[in-house]
């Protein structure tokens, strides 16, 4: 325990390092899903375009996070973050790069043959979107939601998703 600091506060902040973690899952899982409606609209994607596209998708909304951290501490505190604060923001911020991993597998699993690359990039669609979900669900029933209320979230945030690539659909025809 941090010094001076009581298990309530030590929970709070863990359970709020967990918050900042899925905040950045979800706007990566977002940002993503864009990303891969267009390859796949495309039809004709290569494996290594794939892996290029979603692996710079992922760093580069990582390295804009750990940037914009880097750079509004000193702005709002008035210096440089200590290194348990760039920990912090190391571990913040790394779900950015975990939404890669469904579609990189999935884009493995075709290079070896057991699917089509545009099969893996739409498997991997639904597989955000059931991530999406998924994570409105748990949320709602850790508050005492219930079933329909964890099943509401979960449609509202599916339907954020699906927004998503309508749109993507859309601006291509």
């Amino acid at each position: 325990m941090a010094e001076g600091s009581t298990p309530r506060a030590e929970t709070y902040e863990h359970a709020d390092a967990l918050r900042e973690r899925l905040k950045e899952r979800i706007y990566a899982s977002i940002s993503l899903l864009a990303v891969l409606v267009a390859l796949a609209q495309g039809g004709h994607a290569t494996h290594w375009a794939v892996v290029a596209s979603v692996g710079v998708t992922a760093v580069s909304l990582w390295l804009a996070t750990l940037i914009a951290d880097l750079q509004s501490l000193p702005v709002a505190h008035g210096r440089l973050p200590e290194l348990a604060e760039i920990r912090h923001m190391l571990f913040t911020s790394s779900p950015l790069l975990t939404t890669a991993v469904g579609p990189l597998l999935m884009t493995g699993l075709s290079a070896v043959g057991l699917m089509g690359v545009t099969t893996a990039l739409w498997i991997s669609v639904g597989s955000e979107l059931a991530t999406l979900a998924a994570w409105g669900f748990a949320g709602a029933r850790r508050i005492g939601a219930g079933l329909l209320g964890g099943l509401v979230i979960a449609g509202l945030n599916a339907a954020l998703g699906l927004a998503v690539v309508g749109v993507k659909l859309l601006a291509a025809h």
